[in-house]
């Protein structure tokens, strides 16, 4: 499997949001689940320290990516496209009873902060959610890493993620909220 593009400047992430499905041949997915309600179902991707989430509730899908520079997305159902710039909210609503709303925000910490967070968050992540590890780009003995934790409920579906940047000793956290009422 071909090695993700970890050591970018965090600054050149980009959020998009996408009111389609997006084809799972534009990125190289390293694990993947799949959720299921009566209400809704939900594809969850990690594409490297990045990650893919469609959400889909009847005929109507949103999909939230965070991704690399030179990512192929498509222009087509884009609702908001925006760079990893501080900190950040966005919510939107969209007809029958669909609204989305995410937070996120770039943690650069100190070396030691930044270490401790990252052996508390693996350990965590060991129980639930999604965690892949990137042992190909480590430095100074840790590993860049994606954990996407989720809870599902009747009506909507919570996402946590954390982006684990050694290199710049940086978290990216985001929290999404996907409600169908």
């Amino acid at each position: 499997m071909e090695s993700p593009q970890i050591n970018v400047a965090i600054d050149e992430l980009t959020f998009s949001l996408f009111q389609r499905p997006l084809h799972p041949e534009l990125f190289q997915i390293y694990a993947k689940r799949q959720l299921k309600t009566g209400k809704y179902e939900a594809d969850i991707w990690v594409t490297g320290c990045t990650h893919v989430v469609s959400v889909f509730a009847g005929n109507v899908c949103l999909s939230e990516v965070i991704s690399a520079p030179g990512q192929m997305l498509p222009k087509r159902g884009l609702i908001e496209r925006f760079q990893f710039r501080g900190p950040r909210s966005h919510k939107c609503t969209l007809s029958r009873g669909v609204s989305y709303m995410t937070d996120f925000q770039v943690e650069r910490m100190s070396p030691n902060l930044y270490r401790q967070s990252h052996i508390d968050l693996e350990r965590f992540a060991r129980s639930r959610g999604i965690f892949v590890k990137f042992p190909d780009s480590e430095t100074s003995g840790l590993q860049p890493f994606c954990y996407i934790d989720f809870e599902t409920r009747q009506t909507e579906l919570h996402i946590h993620t954390f982006a684990a940047y050694p290199d710049q000793v940086t978290m990216i956290k985001t929290q999404s909220l996907f409600d169908f009422q």
